[in-house]
């Protein structure tokens, strides 16, 4: 009887055309498969669209321009609603059905920390996902890469100089009941101490919650002027919102999940004076920068809708993932891409992203942020970068 050798078998299936168990999963000779896990049904949705799209937008300017290598990206998009189960779930189709490479800008903190058992047994980096939690970096391991200042790190470095500049003298917060709200609170108490200070008042609510009165009463009667949110989008407004209503106007600090143009389009006027800690400036279409302007217009002809700061986490991400690629040349693996990605800086881009460094110890980016503020129904940027 005639014994087959695994790497004869691989040989001639390859040359035939088929697949080979002993290939690169999701890199074929014409094809690199992305995966993303995004919100499109729940709370997140419009944060979830937006990244798709900018997502979508660069893969198709790059398959435009002959791919990377010969090869065409191809971007699988998976629902997680915002929850941990579906998005456990969407990881185990993109990486068992769909055969991803690659998973990119999986957005939620408790969803990627659910999704990563899942990419990480099949070798699947977990590659620049849309959070700030340290969890995305931490502990560390070959297959995590994050882009963004983690929330702590915002928080705990905006704080202090807020406190002062604002003359605050009782500091409350108010956090979503998860690992995305408490890294908010952390932050807040870290900054504080640097200063002899500690929170006045600290209340929280569980994910999904649209009321906010208790939450904002107490606050009140704590007396304090100035309240950390560890919120997103309508628990920003609803804080924002019901504050404003009851006569309670305290500074509001929020973190990079509160900077989005959703704050200021859905929530009004009562907004404005709002503060955010922010790595990227949302691309308005009449931005005074041509070239944020022309890309802006570009993305809104393609989508028809203005685009946001997550339509560029979503933009930056593949466009970042596709340098990499093209350096890791026609033999991209996943330990190919590893070897570039660990000896990569990323320069500062025309969206005002600082700029990135990668090492095989270093797995974010940097840990830099600045403040923007709501001002007359727009985001404007009021502070340099701040980092550790």
């Amino acid at each position: 009887m005639k014994t087959f050798r695994p790497a004869a078998v691989a040989i001639a299936l390859l040359a035939l055309g088929l697949p080979s168990a002993f290939a690169q999963q999701g890199v074929s000779k014409d094809e690199i498969r992305i995966g993303t896990i995004q919100d499109l049904s729940g709370p997140l949705a419009g944060f979830g669209k937006q990244s798709r799209n900018g997502m979508q937008l660069r893969v198709d300017e790059i398959n435009e321009q002959g791919g990377i290598n010969g090869r065409k990206l191809k971007l699988y998009v998976e629902d997680s609603g915002y929850d941990p189960k579906k998005a456990v779930l969407a990881a185990q189709k993109l990486v068992n059905q769909d055969k991803i490479f690659i998973m990119a800008g999986h957005i939620g903190t408790a969803q990627n920390m659910a999704a990563m058992p899942v990419q990480f047994d099949k070798n699947v980096i977990n590659f620049l996902p849309i959070t700030a939690a340290r969890e995305m970096y931490e502990p560390l391991n070959r297959l995590k890469y994050s882009f963004a200042a983690t929330y702590y790190d915002q928080i705990r470095m905006a704080l202090p100089k807020m406190v002062k500049d604002k003359g605050a003298k009782k500091v409350c917060t108010i956090y979503q009941d998860d690992e995305f709200g408490l890294e908010v609170q952390r932050g807040a108490e870290a900054g504080l101490k640097t200063v002899g200070m500690e929170l006045a008042e600290k209340t929280s609510f569980k994910r999904g919650a649209t009321d906010f009165s208790s939450q904002v009463a107490k606050m009140k009667a704590a007396g304090c002027d100035l309240v950390v949110l560890g919120t997103i989008i309508r628990e920003t407004i609803g804080t924002i919102g019901e504050s404003r209503k009851t006569g309670f106007n305290p500074t509001f600090l929020g973190s990079s999940a509160a900077y989005t143009d959703l704050i200021h389009k859905l929530g009004g006027k009562a907004m404005d004076g709002m503060y955010a800690t922010m790595t990227v400036q949302n691309p308005y279409t009449d931005e005074a920068d041509p070239k944020i302007r022309f890309w802006a217009n570009k993305y809104k002809t393609k989508f028809n809708e203005d685009p946001t700061v997550f339509s560029v986490y979503g933009y930056m991400i593949v466009d970042t993932f596709a340098q990499v690629a093209q350096k890791a040349g026609a033999n991209l693996s996943t330990d190919s891409f590893i070897k570039i990605m660990d000896a990569s800086t990323f320069p500062p881009d025309m969206f005002g992203a600082p700029k990135m460094t990668f090492t095989a110890s270093q797995r974010l980016g940097n840990n830099a942020s600045r403040l923007s503020q709501i001002v007359d129904g727009k985001w404007k940027v009021v502070s340099d970068y701040v980092a550790q």
